[in-house]
């Protein structure tokens, strides 16, 4: 069986990047399987260890951090860690699934770093800054000063975006869907 590839979506938020996972997940012949992430954050709700996230504690996450079973991490706040465990990627990819990852810019360009050519990093862009106002704004979920610092995170974010392997602009969510499948198939010689 063939060893899958790594693809890797990052966007600014309200860019509509999990809309097209969710659309790309659909689409059989990618053969497309997700990462569950690990945290250190306790679960809310209903979530379950190994469903929504790997639930480890603060100390749990740093020694496997510090074994180097990441291939990505972060301390999004203090003494809350997000991140991918080699393993996870492994259990996809070995199953001969291409793996699609959702991280934020500074994870994707290390999980790029990390895997090189077997990996694949796409930037989902808003098509204007006014747009990405627009769309945070009419879902209306957020409050004022949350809009402000998720805009600013998105200038930050964009800035980040030559240098990953592609950038897709999504001014039309079903165009930039079908861009990202092609690019896809491209890249996992699936076209």
């Amino acid at each position: 069986m063939k060893e899958g590839k790594i693809i890797i979506l990052s966007a600014p938020s309200g860019t509509g990047k999990s809309t097209i996972i969710s659309r790309l997940m659909e689409l059989d012949d990618l053969r497309l399987g997700f990462s569950i992430s690990a945290t250190s954050r306790k679960p809310r709700g209903n979530e379950q260890h190994g469903k929504e996230y790997y639930f480890l504690s603060e100390k749990e996450f740093k020694e496997k951090a510090g074994n180097g079973e990441f291939v990505e991490w972060e301390e999004v706040y203090p003494g809350t860690c997000y991140g991918t465990l080699l393993s996870e990627v492994e259990r996809v990819t070995h199953q001969g699934r291409n793996l699609i990852m959702d991280v934020d810019v500074k994870g994707a360009l290390n999980v790029k770093r990390y895997f090189g050519p077997k990996a694949l990093a796409i930037f989902v862009m808003p098509p204007s800054k006014e747009v990405l106002e627009q769309r945070l704004r009419s879902r209306q979920t957020d409050s004022e000063e949350s809009i402000m610092k998720r805009l600013a995170k998105a200038d930050f974010e964009m800035d980040f975006a030559p240098k990953f392997d592609t950038v897709v602009i999504n001014d039309d969510l079903s165009k930039a869907t079908a861009q990202t499948a092609d690019t896809i198939r491209r890249f996992t010689g699936g076209v």
